[in-house]
């Protein structure tokens, strides 16, 4: 059996693929470390009862944002093994097309809430989004697949409309920011 641990990482570095060390506080780290919080926040939210095209979309995104994290910890762009690709993000937009069908439109910022499973997705619509800021931060840096930005870019407007979708469903009007 192998170990879990390995103790190589003890002083405060870890592996890239490819080999190459680096310290665990580097913006490469931070961004992907981000995008594998928010795939657990993805895992919460699968442990509900949803709808059966809701649960099929999150776990189609879980599966894509392993893929952002090995696109980021990879820093060999001529290696083109598991890199987020524009069909990718393409998905993630037609989803969205997809779902907004079902949504009246707004003109005003709604409040995180509604039901216990649209309040997770804004959760993990602002780790999302952080993540994003994450992966802007290391591109400050470092070249990365620009493709990685733009699909955690869509991915938050996907979990937006996936919120708003859940609490419709429900029954639960959006609630309209005041002043």
């Amino acid at each position: 059996m192998v170990k879990i641990y390995t103790k190589t990482g003890d002083d405060g570095s870890t592996g890239l693929i490819g080999g190459k060390r680096i310290r665990k506080s580097n913006p490469r780290i931070i961004a992907y470390g981000a995008v594998d919080e928010l795939n657990s926040s993805l895992g919460i939210i699968l442990s509900s009862k949803l709808d059966v095209d809701i649960a099929d979309l999150l776990i189609r995104i879980q599966n894509d944002l392993f893929v952002v994290g090995a696109d980021l910890a990879n820093p060999d762009l001529k290696n083109t093994s598991n890199r987020i690709t524009a069909d990718m993000v393409q998905f993630l937009e037609e989803s969205i097309d997809k779902l907004e069908k079902e949504l009246s439109s707004i003109t005003y910022f709604i409040l995180p809430g509604g039901d216990s499973i649209a309040s997770q997705l804004h959760m993990a619509r602002a780790i999302s989004r952080r993540a994003e800021t994450n992966i802007v931060h290391l591109t400050e840096f470092e070249e990365i697949n620009k493709a990685c930005q733009i699909y955690m870019n869509r991915l938050a407007d996907l979990l937006f409309v996936l919120a708003r979708v859940v609490n419709k469903r429900k029954m639960i009007k959006d609630i309209a920011w005041k002043k």
